[in-house]
């Protein structure tokens, strides 16, 4: 075949090739470097949002473990405690055998006894069975946990003519209770020396007025004469002694000062207490009362009544 002249062709022949081949070029570069570059920026997007999400368990983790065992294992956690009511109960039955003794019965206590003492304990647990013991009022007074399975229970009590705190050491274990150890006895609580009152302010003008319009409210408190405590009283939920007590007279009452309708005072009654016996003497009682009154005119009545702290408090 004879070749064609580029000669021939004219301009249109040399520039036609040379056009073409640059078009191409420039578009097959254009669109695989933008591609590159969205998955360069995906991969850095992705691995951002991966080191968030490790950084957030991570840290909470590391505080968690970062605590001092003994916050850890506070008496706050829920875990197991002491069981204060019943070993209380168990060291109460405990020292009205331990605190009662006689050398003319001492088999009886000895075989009590076997019920609160761990195995190869003396049978009598350090009396030596002579003389005799005789305690009342035993009541428990507090208790001292040491750990989760010992505590030291404290019990009152009057042993003949005075009163003593008996230290009873108690293991709890599974549900059952012994008494660890020999008891001590201490001496009784301290009777607490109360401060000086300081000077207290009083409404006398309303002090005057409820220590007349209380008697009614007495009266009908002491008897539980409801139709009167209805008057006397704002709502039904008070409802009385039942007759235990009847009123002889007020002796005192004392009211802050203050212009609202409603005042917490302090009332002192003194109360005539009916003989338990046929044949017995009445008594009287003098006792302090706190009353929440509120005025409804010019009547005060009774919202609430309980027992009263010490004046000044």
């Amino acid at each position: 075949m004879a070749r064609r002249s580029a000669v021939d062709e004219g301009p249109a022949a040399l520039d036609e090739p040379w056009d073409e081949e640059p078009k191409a070029r420039k578009k097959q570069w254009s669109g695989g470097g933008g591609r590159w570059w969205i998955w360069v920026g995906r991969a850095l997007l992705w691995t951002f949002v991966l080191v968030v999400i490790v950084n957030g368990i991570r840290a909470p983790f590391e505080r968690f473990t970062a605590e001092t065992p003994s916050s850890i294992t506070s008496a706050d956690d829920g875990g197991p405690k002491f069981p204060q009511t019943q070993a209380s109960a168990y060291a109460l039955q405990f020292a009205q055998v331990y605190l009662n003794y006689d050398e003319n019965s001492t088999g009886g206590r000895q075989e009590e006894l076997a019920r609160f003492l761990p195995e190869g304990a003396d049978a009598q647990f350090g009396w030596n069975g002579l003389g005799q013991l005789s305690a009342q009022h035993i009541q428990v007074l507090s208790v001292d946990v040491k750990d989760v399975d010992d505590a030291i229970v404290n019990i009152a009590a009057k042993a003949g003519e005075r009163w003593v705190t008996l230290a009873v050491p108690v293991y709890a274990k599974g549900g059952g209770f012994v008494i660890s150890g020999e008891p001590a006895l201490l001496e009784a609580p301290k009777k607490a020396q109360l401060p000086q009152e300081s000077g207290v302010e009083h409404d006398e003008e309303l002090e005057a007025q409820l220590k007349t319009q209380l008697v009614g409210f007495f009266q009908a408190y002491g008897n539980s004469d409801v139709v009167n405590l209805q008057r006397f009283t704002e709502g039904d939920g008070i409802t009385g002694l039942g007759s235990a007590v009847n009123l002889l007279e007020i002796f005192e009452v004392s009211a802050p000062p203050g212009d609202s309708g409603e005042r917490t005072v302090t009332a002192t009654v003194r109360w005539k207490v009916p003989p338990t016996q046929p044949r017995g003497t009445e008594g009287q009682l003098t006792q302090t009362y706190e009353l929440a009154v509120v005025k409804k005119d010019d009547q005060w009545s009774v919202r609430s009544i309980r027992g009263a702290v010490r004046a000044g408090s």
